[in-house]
């Protein structure tokens, strides 16, 4: 999931809410911002203690919404006839018996807009039940701009006073817009300068920045361009995407699929006639979704290994792999002892290990060591020194080639290996409380990307101001937002800041 500066902040919202507890909270935003999705993500970060009980549907009487938080809460409720009164004590003796052992429980209502005057009422009543020091039910009130128009209407000004957390969700702006496509793109192991800057502008412009209609202009942008058989993302595709999706006079709606139907007629045309030489394809070129007829086979040329291949006969053991590495980092590789990670240290540099996922890898921007299951489980290693297009550049004992992204991803589980130059030698981490140079070079750090004083900066100590401002770093970077400073953290500010001596992953178009 691709978490805008807006998104974050609009979790953080509900999240205080909720932490805070009682009352409602509100969270609204224009159709297709995100709101539903972003309750999603809510659901997945609240505590183990915390009951929900989720209503999408809201377009119930009052007795059908109780009968539904009964059945979201598994509150049984036989009596006959079935009134409010049986169902709010029902309801409240589920609460009462919850709070005594430690839990909570929060009421969720997507599309919140469309509720009826007497289903709020009885919502309000609702937040009535609590013990005498706390709220039982924690409400959480989701829709469009609508709902609050709709809470600032004079009889509703009970209910409006109760909201203790307030977010409208706006949509992403051309920046944001631009970071989510390649999110997207390289999240699904795709190509993430498929688009190019002037086509982004044009799906922003379109869509206003909504998540939901730049999906969709994505999406039909990406179909026109595998109709034409296009390598990059234009305006012109985009513009033709959008008079499809979203209608326009000057536009043929019908763009999109006469091509395809065309190009689908050649392609099958082209089958009949080169049937024969379809023997002579590799398994590769039969699954390429390529909408041209088959030549005639020519004189047969030497098939390039595959990267399984070379990474089975010249892939790197971990030594040879850090050797590589140093080489690129123009250090001298120590001889007459093991080359670990112990060994890099003494040269003032570190290891950084782990899993993460493509796109993550990228943002760390240096060369990295991937990790590949070899033969009878032994590993093989391999240095990514940069990314041209769909191609990834590998370095195998000094010689470098070009290998399709799709084939090292198949096989690439996510274990990596960076080296990396700390701030000060041995510095790996920068912890609240702090007091050493190493705040100060973070505060520096701080802001040179901001543009901001990062506190007090003359200040050694690593005190709470530093760490709101080193948080908020981490969240527009999509890091783990704890106010640490540990590897990566430090390598995403030295990035941000220039990092001149530090070795990049060379990521070019051609």
């Amino acid at each position: 999931m691709y978490m805008s500066e807006r998104h974050q902040e609009g979790l953080a919202h509900l999240l205080y809410g909720i932490n805070r507890g009682g009352g409602f909270v509100a969270l609204t935003g224009e159709v297709g911002t995100g709101k539903t999705t972003l309750c999603h993500c809510l659901l997945q970060q609240l505590p183990d203690n915390i009951d929900i009980a989720l209503i999408l549907n809201p377009k119930l009487t009052a007795l059908e919404l109780l009968a539904t938080i009964c059945d979201e809460l598994g509150i049984r409720h036989n009596s006959m006839p079935i009134t409010a009164k049986s169902l709010i004590d029902a309801i409240n003796h589920y609460l009462l018996t919850a709070y005594a052992n430690g839990r909570r429980t929060v009421l969720l209502i997507d599309e919140a807009q469309n509720l009826s005057m007497t289903v709020l009422e009885q919502i309000r009543l609702l937040t009535n039940l609590e013990t005498s020091k706390a709220k039982l039910l924690q409400i959480i009130l989701v829709g469009q701009p609508e709902l609050n128009k709709l809470l600032a209407r004079q009889d509703l000004r009970q209910l409006n006073q109760r909201i203790t957390a307030r977010y409208h969700l706006l949509p992403l702006s051309l920046d944001e817009t631009r970071a989510y496509i390649q999110h997207r793109l390289r999240v699904c192991k795709g190509n993430y300068r498929l688009f190019n800057p002037a086509a982004i502008r044009k799906i922003y412009h379109r869509s206003g920045g909504v998540p939901r209609l730049i999906n969709i202009l994505c999406d039909r942008a990406l179909l026109g361009a595998y109709a034409t058989n296009a390598r990059l993302i234009t305006p012109t595709i985009v513009r033709r995407a959008a008079a499809e999706v979203m209608g326009s006079d000057r536009l043929q709606p019908q763009w999109y699929a006469a091509t395809a139907l065309v190009l689908c007629v050649a392609a099958i045309m082209g089958f009949e006639l080169w049937r024969p030489s379809l023997s002579l394809l590799t398994p590769a070129q039969l699954v390429t979704p390529q909408l041209i007829a088959v030549p005639p086979p020519a004189t047969a040329k030497a098939l390039k290994p595959s990267f399984k291949e070379q990474l089975d006969t010249a892939g790197l053991t971990l030594a040879g792999a850090l050797s590589e590495a140093l080489q690129v980092w123009r250090e001298s590789v120590p001889a007459g002892k093991p080359l670990d990670c112990q060994a890099v240290a003494a040269l003032g540099l570190s290891c950084l290990s782990g899993k993460a996922s493509w796109q993550e890898l990228l943002s760390i921007d240096r060369p990295a060591i991937l990790t590949f299951s070899g033969p009878a489980e032994s590993m093989r290693y391999a240095l990514l020194i940069g990314v041209d297009h769909d191609e990834a550049e590998i370095r195998f004992k000094e010689n470098t080639r070009r290998f399709p992204l799709a084939e090292l991803l198949t096989i690439w589980d996510g274990s990596y290996l960076v080296l990396w130059r700390p701030p000060q030698a041995g510095l790996t981490e920068i912890t609240p409380a702090q007091q050493s140079p190493g705040v100060l070079w973070l505060r520096e750090r701080l802001a040179a990307v901001t543009g901001n004083p990062a506190g007090d900066m003359a200040s050694p100590t690593f005190d709470a101001t530093l760490k709101a401002q080193l948080i908020a770093f981490q969240r527009r970077q999509h890091l783990t937002a704890d106010g640490i400073a540990g590897a990566r953290t430090l390598i995403h500010l030295d990035n941000q800041s220039g990092a001149p001596a530090s070795p990049h992953l060379a990521i070019t178009n051609r």
